[in-house]
């Protein structure tokens, strides 16, 4: 029996809150003909390349953090607080951007964060003490903060449901190229030119991207689509839309859970990167920035490779759901693609990389921590890319509100984890710090479960907007 998704009522039985029997057939179909084939793998394409500039800041700047410190007078541990306050101030800034993105669309939004980065970017590099430090890492932060929020509203909007784990996973496969690039970018010009210099390339790449996105991005949001209205929308001279209000999001159980989960996964990144310099740097005696930027690869291309690999296993495991149940979808089975990363590679790849890292000297050692990396960065996709994929099919309709309200509330979990992993690491060591995180992968695969078995009854406490098929 052959169902399209997009024209089937959603959990066709009567436990199911998100079942809608009447729905329109042909405007699911309108809303995603709007672009053909070519036009949305280009529109992925654009946002994804946009959402490179944002690994870049995030990243670029963890190979400098010594020779920062040394500028600017000060100490790892303290400057590495930056990359803690670019963290959570670019996730906190996201929600903004994404509520305004309601009133404005997409492409508007986009555009007017590029002008902050550049200001923020041009203040890192001229900045003299470490506290400007801070406040322009800020700035910088919040320019990009949106980005990748509004892309993944973008994916949402011109994907249907089946199609859009892989299409998930592909723009983040494209995203995470900038991890493969930014350390080893970020090392190479600290060692040969200067820290200084590449953010004040950074603001030179945003004006040649408001410039690209001007000319090439359309309006995707379905509310504010020509082809969807007949004509353009009225657009207010001015409205601010409450970024608040989007955090109601997260009083559905479902939606809430599921964040912890991928936030879990993601400080797991931060925890084995932010602190190589004395983990690798130290034990293997690597001291060129450079050098220990590239340590970063391995881990970079790890991601690179799961991304896309991690979105589809999530969309053969909504297929294979919907297949047992005669064509009738439940949300859940995407996450199902969990497991093999939460529960394997995940936790190995953080106890082992612990244990070699404290006993395992010389090249030998090197070489088996590197690979580790890898291991970890291709585990780490199949945790967050299924929940990327799955918030967004629960409330379709505020795609970007809801990746960037979980983006805010992840980066609670990162900066906090930034924030203690060095002095974790000075006062209890490399393989304790890392067992413990391991067990918190662990922890966080039994709230994957809860989530997988009584999905329904959770959305059935609160509906906070919940997709329906008539707009799936």
């Amino acid at each position: 029996m052959s169902v399209d998704l997009e024209r089937t009522p959603l959990l066709e039985n009567q436990d199911a809150p998100l079942g809608n029997n009447l729905h329109d057939h042909g405007s699911t179909e309108d809303v995603y003909s709007r672009f053909n084939a070519r036009q949305r793998r280009s529109i992925l394409f654009l946002v994804a390349f946009a959402g490179l500039i944002t690994m870049l800041v995030w990243k670029s700047f963890v190979p400098s953090i010594p020779q920062v410190a040394k500028d600017l007078n000060s100490d790892e541990a303290t400057v590495s607080l930056a990359v803690s306050l670019s963290v959570l101030s670019s996730a906190v800034s996201a929600v903004f951007w994404a509520a305004q993105s309601s009133a404005y669309g997409r492409r508007l939004i986009f555009l007017w964060g590029i002008p902050v980065l550049c200001a923020g970017s041009i203040g890192v590099a001229m900045c003299t003490s470490v506290a400007s430090l801070f406040f322009w890492r800020v700035v910088q932060a919040v320019g990009c903060a949106g980005r990748l929020a509004l892309a993944c509203g973008v994916v949402g909007d011109i994907h249907p449901l089946e199609e859009r784990g892989a299409a998930m996973g592909l723009f983040f496969g494209i995203v995470l190229l900038g991890t493969i690039a930014a350390p080893t970018i970020g090392g190479a010009f600290t060692t040969y030119a200067s820290w200084r210099d590449l953010h004040l390339v950074i603001a030179a790449w945003g004006c040649v991207e408001f410039i690209v996105i001007y000319l090439s991005l359309p309006e995707t949001s379905h509310s504010h689509s020509v082809h969807n209205k007949g004509q353009a929308p009225a657009r207010p001279r001015f409205l601010f839309v409450n970024p608040l209000i989007s955090l109601r999001l997260l009083r559905s159980p479902n939606l809430l859970l599921a964040n912890v989960v991928a936030g879990i996964g993601m400080a797991t990144e931060f925890i084995l990167l932010v602190p190589i310099a004395h983990t690798l740097g130290k034990q293997y005696n690597i001291t060129s920035e450079a050098a220990i930027g590239a340590c970063f690869i391995p881990h970079s291309i790890g991601s690179f490779l799961g991304a896309p690999i991690a979105g589809r296993l999530s969309d053969v495991m909504v297929q294979m759901g919907r297949k047992q149940r005669e064509g009738a979808w439940v949300p859940e089975d995407r996450l199902r693609a969990i497991y093999i990363g939460g529960l394997i590679l995940a936790p190995l790849s953080l106890v082992g990389f612990g244990l070699v890292t404290t006993y395992v000297e010389g090249t030998l050692g090197l070489v088996i921590s590197l690979i580790l990396l890898f291991i970890n960065g291709f585990g780490i996709d199949f945790v967050v890319n299924p929940v990327n994929a799955y918030t967004v099919d629960l409330v379709h309709s505020q795609g970007a509100e809801v990746m960037a309200v979980g983006g805010a509330f992840r980066a609670i979990i990162m900066a906090t984890s930034i924030a203690l992993v060095l002095p974790s690491i000075q006062h209890f060591g490399v393989l304790t710090t890392n067992i413990f995180t391991a067990f918190l992968m662990l922890a966080g695969q039994g709230l994957v479960y809860l989530i997988i078995r009584f999905g329904n009854r959770m959305r059935a406490y609160i509906d906070v907007g919940y997709t329906t098929a008539s707009n799936l």
